[in-house]
């Protein structure tokens, strides 16, 4: 047996752990550079159309991009794509990196638009590595353990939004931008090693997988076909994007709501509060699992996270806010992990990864139509509405109070109310109410065998196993 062959990990729960560990020190790295890129961009600039375009181009390609990658998944060893990603990010890296230095030495003088070219190249590999986990995930987590799979997950996510900005900004006060792309390029090396260590069973092959070989169109094409001839899965998607939208809509304006009230330390401090409740949400959620239906839980913690919405409005208060903000956090790992497990069992392995990018895409299309709609909505509507002598103060403002802030309070109100709208249509769709029942798991109770990397002729890595 040779070294590479007796390092190599294939137990299914150990492989996953070490897949995820790898992954979060991977996109805490990416988060370090985003916040880092950002940060100088605005600071150089002080322009928020400057922002808001390197934003864009982070964004755009990945929407693109996502029906070809999930079929691109689909047909290559998963290992290798989620190999693609984080190399590709790697090197995008080492690449600002080198215009950093470049610029440092006089070579030649860096401007804002430089930037564009590599934050749309990390987005394009991007759009290869969640949809690459999470098809892996039913091909080493047993399917009863998916939730807890899926909120892991989620406490990656959630841990690099917090941690990333307190380090990236930490790091760029002692050593500047650099210090902070050498971080990321070591977490790079991080999570390629992981994956080398480890190795992935191949994804069983399903009738409905296989309809759809052919080209790269037409593999394309059966991820949406699969989801639009089964209604509950359609369901479930639409609900997916109102709860998104919410979300997102939530996170954009407590900003604005929190400063029209107190300064921007404080800000932080509800920051930091809300974050923790994201955290306690996703361990709570990888501990306990979920309902044996996640529907239920998914409907439950959504209705509940429109109740709480309504807890930030009524009056000016950090208490009341930061409690809030961190409640409504803590309800959405046990959301979003409930709704990636439906997806992971009803869906065949061989067709997860072109599935997951059209779900994808629909969400990365939400989140920019929230960034469009919220700033009108506050500023032009609901502001000037409940500031004295608005169409609005003599009602909404005698539960609410006029002035700065009222206006998002509002909104949250709003808000609240299409959560909860959300959720009573969901439940009386007979669809994505009886989707559990209807639909029928398309995934083993056990994942499929690893490859044997003891025997003779196991593949080793680069062969066609992963």
């Amino acid at each position: 047996m040779s070294l590479a062959q007796r390092l190599t990990i294939t137990q299914p729960m150990r492989v996953f752990w070490i897949t995820w560990f790898g992954q979060l020190i991977s996109i805490l790295g990416s988060g370090l550079t985003s916040f880092g890129v950002g940060a100088k961009v605005f600071l150089d600039t002080r322009s928020t159309t400057q922002f808001a375009l390197l934003s864009f181009f982070a964004l755009a390609p990945m929407v693109v991009l996502s029906p070809i990658a999930g079929t691109l998944i689909d047909r290559w060893d998963r290992r290798r794509a989620m190999l693609l990603a984080d190399m590709g990010n790697g090197f995008t890296t080492m690449l600002i990196f080198g215009m950093l230095m470049a610029s440092d030495r006089g070579m030649f003088k860096l401007e804002t638009w430089h930037f564009y070219l590599p934050v749309s190249l990390g987005s394009c590999f991007g759009a290869f590595r969640w949809p690459a986990f999470f098809a892996t995930v039913t091909l080493i987590v047993p399917k009863q353990h998916l939730g807890r799979a899926n909120a892991m997950a989620e406490v990656a996510s959630g841990a690099s939004q917090i941690l990333s900005p307190i380090i990236a900004g930490a790091l760029i006060d002692s050593v500047g931008l650099v210090g902070v792309l050498t971080v990321d390029v070591c977490s790079f090396f991080i999570a390629v090693t992981t994956l080398l260590m480890v190795r992935f069973p191949r994804p069983t092959v399903s009738a409905e997988g296989q309809q759809g070989k052919g080209s790269l169109l037409t593999e394309m094409k059966q991820g949406w076909s699969f989801i639009s001839a089964r209604k509950g899965l359609l369901s479930l998607m639409a609900f997916t994007g109102v709860a998104v939208l919410c979300m997102d809509l939530v996170v954009l304006l407590i900003t604005p709501l929190v400063l029209a009230f107190t300064d921007i330390s404080t800000l932080g401090r509800i920051a930091s509060i809300a974050g923790v409740g994201a955290l306690l949400g996703g361990i709570g959620m990888g501990v306990w699992g979920g309902p044996k239906n996640p529907l239920y839980g998914i409907l439950g913690f959504h209705a509940f996270s429109g109740v709480v919405l309504f807890m930030a409005a009524p009056s000016p208060s950090v208490a009341l806010v930061a409690a809030a903000a961190a409640l409504y956090l803590f309800t959405m790992p046990p959301v979003m992990a409930g709704i990636q497990s439906i997806w992971q069992r009803k869906i065949p392995s061989d067709l997860q990864g072109r599935a997951a990018a059209v779900k994808r895409m629909v969400i990365l299309c939400v989140s920019p139509f929230a960034s469009l709609i919220a700033g009108p909505l506050a500023d032009d509507i609901f502001e000037p509405a409940m500031r004295e002598g608005g169409v609005l103060a003599s009602t909404m403002g005698r539960l609410l109070g006029v002035g700065p802030g009222r206006g998002i309070a509002v909104i949250f109100i709003v808000l609240g109310l299409l959560t909860l709208a959300n959720v009573t249509v969901g439940w009386l769709n007979p669809r994505l109410r009886n989707l559990d029942k209807e639909l029928p798991d398309a995934l083993p109770d056990t994942p499929p065998a690893p490859p044997d990397t003891t025997a003779p002729n196991a593949p080793t890595a680069g062969a066609s196993a992963s």
